[in-house]
């Protein structure tokens, strides 16, 4: 009996590592994170984790016994939802679901086409599941990059390098499922990969305009492979930290005026009061002189913005690409009028910037907006976190 048991400890590890489909049993007590269903009993709930939605707006998922269906808006603005259904594999797939897409999971082989998937592969433990990512040149994350060094993940190309997707590199990878993205209605990345018979999900996450509402799309990532367990408890310490951090900032007694972004094409898209860097603004203590208008972002002439955000103390998420003040200056001369220009209160989120450009504060910082928040109580309040050490955020140079 002895060794009977050591050798089911075995297979079932050797299961784990390998990452392939196994089948089970029913579960009692989890969710099948490797495996498959070998007695299926119509009477056994298979998702004993799941996860509720809290702050995402985009995305919600409803769980039956064998099987789950998400509903998501796809892109900013949309207001027709999509639906996926979900169905443990090993068990018998629903009807009144014609046209629907259906997914057998946990998923196996996985193609992310964004980088603000990869935080949540990652935490997850999940990486083992990846098998290509659409390009490495705007990527942050270590571990990937090296998993595309060695081979074990392929670049297929697509969202990232605004090319075409290389379907003989993704179909040969033979991925369970892609998640892609797109920003708008007429969007062709989903069609192209159905149509090539690739089954393929969106993910909005960028949409959610609210921290924790982004970092919670780290639920809708584990739904695809069972993995609420490790998703809830992964975002309610982000979560927790988070308001920690929001209740410190409440208390002080000044709030510092603030400014963000700069202009393109001379125009100066600042975030709106809707924006994710105006609630991370107000909650680190901060008195965004934009919170009262509505949306995401508004276009203004500098002027405008000189006129009514000059005299405030701080400017943060400047421009990636500005190195120095001096390359601020020989943008546009007025920025010296500037207040924070003048007292050298210029602080920009490139802290973590690869050669191409590519962020990692839209990448794992996403998946972290307390990370994000502690950087700008320190701007703000450094009383308050006397022991942090910036991750996102630098002084812009003077020169």
């Amino acid at each position: 009996m002895k060794r009977l048991i050591e050798l089911l400890i075995v297979l079932v590890l050797v299961a784990g590592l390998s990452g392939t489909a196994v089948a089970q049993d029913a579960p009692t007590s989890a969710n099948l994170t490797t495996g498959c269903v070998d007695k299926y009993d119509d009477t056994v709930d298979y998702f004993p984790d799941k996860v509720t939605v809290h702050y995402a707006k985009n995305f919600s998922v409803e769980y039956f016994k064998n099987y789950k269906v998400i509903s998501m808006l796809p892109w900013t603005g949309a207001t027709e939802k999509m639906q996926y259904v979900l169905v443990q594999c090993g068990t018998p797939a629903p009807t009144g679901f014609d046209g629907v897409p259906t997914f057998n999971i946990p998923i196996q082989r996985f193609v992310s086409m964004s980088t603000s998937i990869l935080p949540h592969l990652t935490e997850q433990k999940l990486l083992d599941r990846l098998v290509g990512v659409d390009t490495t040149l705007y990527t942050s994350n270590a571990a990937v990059l090296e998993l595309v060094k060695t081979g074990a993940v392929k670049e297929i190309g697509g969202g990232g390098t605004g090319g075409d997707i290389n379907f003989e590199t993704l179909l040969a990878q033979e991925p369970d499922l892609v998640m892609a993205q797109e920003f708008f209605a007429g969007g062709t990345t989903l069609s192209q990969l159905t149509t090539a018979g690739i089954p393929a999900v969106l993910n909005a996450d960028y949409a959610d305009t609210s921290p924790l509402g982004q970092a919670e799309w780290g639920k809708y990532v584990a739904i695809f492979f069972n993995t609420e367990a490790a998703a809830n408890t992964i975002f309610d310490d982000v979560e927790m930290e988070y308001k920690a951090l929001s209740d410190r900032a409440a208390k002080v007694e000044t709030r510092p005026s603030v400014i963000a972004a700069s202009p393109y094409d001379g125009t100066w898209y600042m975030p709106a009061g809707d924006s994710t860097i105006a609630q991370l603004i107000a909650d680190a203590g901060g008195d965004f002189v934009f919170a009262n208008e509505t949306g995401t972002s508004v276009p203004l002439d500098v002027e405008v913005v000189l006129d009514r955000g000059g005299d405030a103390e701080f400017w943060v998420n400047i421009n990636q690409f500005w190195a120095t003040q001096a390359d601020m200056l020989a943008d546009d001369v007025r920025f010296a009028s500037f207040r924070a220009v003048k007292e050298g209160n210029l602080w920009n989120n490139n802290a973590r910037m690869n050669a191409n450009g590519g962020s990692d504060y839209f990448e794992s910082g996403a998946a972290h907006p307390e990370v994000i928040l502690a950087d700008l109580i320190k701007i703000f309040h450094p009383e308050l976190l006397p022991d942090h050490t910036l991750v996102y955020y630098q002084r812009l140079a003077a020169k």
